[in-house]
């Protein structure tokens, strides 16, 4: 099989991909913070992170989908995609990117 190669994201494209999650995850999960006080590294779940619960990662789940056409397999991706914003912006580009 024949795999196109894949086209690089942009790095500007890249910090605007970062912003949007961001502004989903307050959106969709109502958090009690700005866009603008999550980093692009901070957790999403666990001490030291946002916070999080399992309703919201299904929210968030179900939002991906929706608004991006991500696709989360099973718990074990979930964990790897949905850890922080710059995982949750690189899904999202692989994704864009086939």
């Amino acid at each position: 099989m024949i795999e196109a190669p894949v086209k690089p994201v942009e790095s500007s494209d890249l910090d605007q991909l970062k912003a949007e999650v961001k502004t989903l995850l307050v959106e969709n999960l109502m958090l009690q913070v700005t866009a603008d006080e999550i980093t692009d590294d901070k957790p999403l779940f666990g001490p030291g992170g946002l916070g999080l619960d399992s309703v919201d990662a299904l929210q968030l789940v179900v939002a991906l989908e929706k608004n991006y056409r991500v696709k989360v397999p099973d718990p074990n991706a979930a964990k790897q995609i949905l850890s922080s914003v710059n995982s949750i912006a690189a899904e999202i580009a692989k994704a864009r990117a086939t």
